[in-house]
């Protein structure tokens, strides 16, 4: 839309060829309005928008504006926690710049954002993580939003608890189904009750729901698996087959631990396969050094579980304790590598 005016109106999607099983990586929000979002079929986005403009993505375009945005970033903190290729945490706690003011830095990178790269960019204000986040996300796509101290309160109180970090469909559900709607809701429910329901996860549920978020703004990730995937067109048809694919896919993670520096902390190797059906399914081993032995035996155990053809191949490892585990560029080299 920057590059092309003309597409500026017209409902847009960045993604893969329908034919070809591809996804939405991402689409405007013109695209938006019939219900079309990341990482839908790019098919069945085309169903729900026949006049969908589609195309393919440019890695080298994000990577140039990336690196631009970053680099604004760190004008104004070394603090700074990267979540994708554009947005990140910042703790701006220390910074001298805007008189010291978060709410006047924000503006400042957005609008230096908008001169440099060309992009509108929003921004959330306030004391932590999970306020911050949640406050970047009220007036996209071209907004700001500030939660001051006295503030978190009434505005966590009052969202839904799909909006809690870490809840997805399956646990947002639960908490409706017990009679959660908002995080107001789920403030009636004691510690040990969350914690009977969810596990360890409830104390981070009875946190959130306060607006309590005591994570730091992190600078690095350690880095707890490297993986590999392929999607397959037409569908691998049986098991034989599965296992015929596996030596490329085993060449190609044993090229992404030795490009991470991770050789001496891959271990529990696990795989994934997405059936025809879009039923996925993982299966891991205690293994501590991955062989294809290994993982021709985790393929044979996951395929039991659904017996029909396989539309994704997935094959991974943990990382254990080990001396230079680094997180990994968010740009590799191949795309289809996760």
């Amino acid at each position: 839309m920057r590059d092309n005016p003309a597409l500026r109106e017209v409902p847009l999607a960045v993604g893969g060829r329908p034919d070809q099983r591809g996804v939405v990586a991402t689409c405007n929000y013109e695209a938006r309005r019939y219900g079309i979002h990341s990482a839908m079929a790019t098919a069945q986005a085309l169903k729900l928008c026949p006049d969908l403009v589609v195309i393919p993505p440019n890695m080298e375009k994000y990577r140039v504006a990336s690196r631009q945005i970053l680099a604004i970033y760190h004008d104004y903190t070394e603090v700074v926690e990267p979540l994708s290729l554009d947005e990140a945490y910042l703790d701006v706690s220390d910074s001298p710049h805007c008189k010291g003011s978060a709410t006047l830095i924000a503006q400042e990178i957005r609008k230096r954002i908008f001169e440099t790269v060309g992009i509108t960019a929003s921004a959330g204000v306030g004391p932590n993580k999970f306020v911050a986040k949640v406050a970047s996300d009220w007036n996209k796509p071209d907004g700001l939003f500030l939660v001051r101290p006295n503030e978190v309160d009434a505005f966590v109180a009052v969202l839904p608890v799909k909006k809690l970090w870490g809840v997805g469909k399956v646990t947002a559900a639960k908490l409706n189904k017990l009679g959660a709607e908002t995080c107001g809701d789920l403030r009636s429910w004691t510690l040990a009750d969350l914690e009977r329901h969810f596990g360890s996860f409830g104390a981070r549920l009875h946190d959130l729901c306060r607006g309590i978020d005591n994570r730091a703004v992190s600078t690095s990730r350690e880095r707890k698996s490297v993986s590999v995937e392929e999607t397959y067109t037409p569908d691998v048809p049986d098991l034989a087959a599965c296992i015929a694919m596996l030596p490329e896919l085993f060449e190609r993670l044993q090229a992404r631990i030795k490009r991470s520096g991770t050789e001496l902390a891959a271990q529990k190797p696990f795989v994934k396969i997405k059936f025809s059906d879009f039923r996925q399914t993982t299966v891991e081993s205690a293994a501590s050094v991955p062989t294809l032995g290994h993982f021709e035996s985790l393929i044979e155990t996951a395929w039991q579980r659904g017996k029909r053809p396989v539309r994704l191949l997935g094959l991974g490892v943990r990382l254990g304790e080990a001396e230079g585990v680094e997180q990994l560029s968010l740009f590799t080299d191949s795309e289809r590598e996760i």
